[in-house]
């Protein structure tokens, strides 16, 4: 479904967004796309740092800018209370703050929804004071979303202290860090979560062509989804975790674990997603669930060992690859000179939360080891935490530095670009692939000597 044809939609309601974080922004760049005037209402300067931070987003980027200029995104500062902020579309409310064209717009707008995200909400809005806004408010048929990771049940509480029937939960686990607008646009799995069972089709107007596009959907009540968000990402989680434990024992048996994981995915009981063993999983998503989860267990007094474990293995494996690194040259390890090839969390992300570059370069460092790094998109996040750091030099090419180097690390790769082992061997260096970035062919064409993750050379 093209921009194109998308835009054709006329709606001349305004659907009214609250955040600052990525789902905020490219909710707003989907809807926009679908034809409807979003007005979104944000931490100026967290929404500016994000913008920036997502800069790989370069489809949503350029859309966002597009729909900014032609005004049919209208961002602005966040008021300090959800009175404030309802008072701009309230037929009797003032809006004092604006000057008088934009109170003028603003309070002829017809509001379709309202769109509240927590995570950038609740260091401005205490939560008692914007819920009573809302059940003070005059739209009390208007439809609320909330979207957001929090401990089981309190969102599906929230829904219950809102004293009106069209709330709504949509939790992004259908977002794909480095494609987030096709993603949204065309979901892979679409959950809602419904206060009055069977109302999206009524209320949500603006939401069905997304609904409609999803490869799967599923509606239920809001604590249900809830548990199910939690429940498919921690899933994901757990075969991340799994398959680096069974990569450790795969090592020992000089067996290849893609080998391995590729014969999993033919079984369909199990499927192939999930199964590619590393260094773990970053970013913000599974690590907050998980967070989360654990919470919501020990609220409940209930005992999460399997958690606790995916937890665990997760953190330990980032620091697998260093060892491998010591290992391998006995300890002598002190005022080396390495290449590190990408610093993401994943492949195509630009962003590092969560990765193991950083503890990796945090070891590296302490044996005062030269660290040069090539990452085409997470430059400007690398730049900016360690621009500082002396043993730390940001490289344009990922090659022609490798004649000074004695070792390369492997971090994120992009999948869809090949390496050059021709280029690799010239120097014969030790190689570290923290992701299993080289195939088996590649890698019995090395001269140097290969460590991977579960892959005996």
């Amino acid at each position: 479904m093209s921009v194109q044809l998308l835009h054709q939609s006329k709606n001349p309601a305004v659907c009214v967004i609250v955040g600052h974080g990525i789902e905020a922004i490219t909710s707003a760049v989907v809807l926009a796309s679908l034809g409807q005037t979003v007005h979104l209402y944000a931490d100026v300067e967290m929404l500016e740092q994000q913008l920036q931070q997502y800069s790989f987003e370069r489809h949503l980027q350029a859309l966002w800018q597009m729909y900014d200029q032609q005004e049919q995104i209208i961002s602005r500062a966040l008021p300090s209370s959800a009175d404030n902020l309802l008072q701009i579309y309230e037929i009797t409310g003032e809006a004092s703050h604006l000057n008088d064209d934009d109170s003028a717009r603003e309070q002829s707008s017809e509001v379709a929804l309202y769109w509240l995200f927590l995570d950038s909400i609740k260091s401005v809005w205490l939560e008692e004071s914007w819920i009573t806004a809302f059940n003070h408010s005059h739209q009390q048929t208007l439809p609320v979303i909330i979207s957001g990771i929090e401990q089981l049940g309190h969102i599906s509480a929230l829904a219950q202290r809102l004293q009106r029937a069209w709330v709504y939960y949509i939790p992004f686990v259908f977002l794909q860090d480095g494609d987030a607008y096709s993603s949204m646009l065309n979901p892979s799995l679409w959950l809602l979560g419904e206060k009055t069972a069977n109302s999206s089709s009524q209320h949500l107007s603006a939401l069905q062509p997304l609904m409609k596009q999803a490869r799967a959907r599923h509606c239920a009540d809001i604590a249900t989804i809830e548990f199910a968000r939690s429940s498919i990402m921690s899933m994901l989680a757990t075969r991340v975790s799994f398959m680096n434990e069974m990569s450790r024992l795969a090592d020992s048996h000089e067996i290849d674990i893609q080998q391995v994981s590729h014969i999993m995915g033919l079984d369909e009981r199990v499927g192939s997603s999930y199964l590619q063993a590393g260094w773990g999983f970053g970013g913000n998503t599974l690590p907050t669930e998980l967070l989360q989860l654990q919470q919501s267990g020990q609220a409940s007094r209930v005992d999460m060992p399997l958690l606790q474990s995916v937890i665990h293995i997760n953190e330990d494996q980032k620091e697998l690859i260093f060892r491998k690194f010591w290992q391998y040259f006995d300890g002598f390890i002190d005022n080396k000179t390495v290449m590190i090839w990408g610093g993401s969390y994943k492949s195509g992300s630009g962003r590092t939360v969560g990765s193991a570059i950083h503890p990796l370069l945090a070891l590296l460092w302490s044996y005062n080891i030269q660290t040069l790094v090539y990452s085409d998109k997470a430059r400007t996040e690398l730049q900016a935490l360690y621009g500082q750091q002396p043993l730390l030099e940001l490289v344009n090419d990922p090659y022609a530095p490798l004649v000074d180097t004695q070792a390369l690390f492997i971090m994120s790769w992009p999948l869809n670009s090949d390496l050059d082992v021709n280029q690799i061997n010239k120097t014969a260096q030790p190689i570290f692939d923290a992701q299993n970035a080289l195939t088996c062919t590649q890698v019995e064409r090395l001269v140097g000597g290969y460590m991977g993750i579960g892959r005996a050379k």
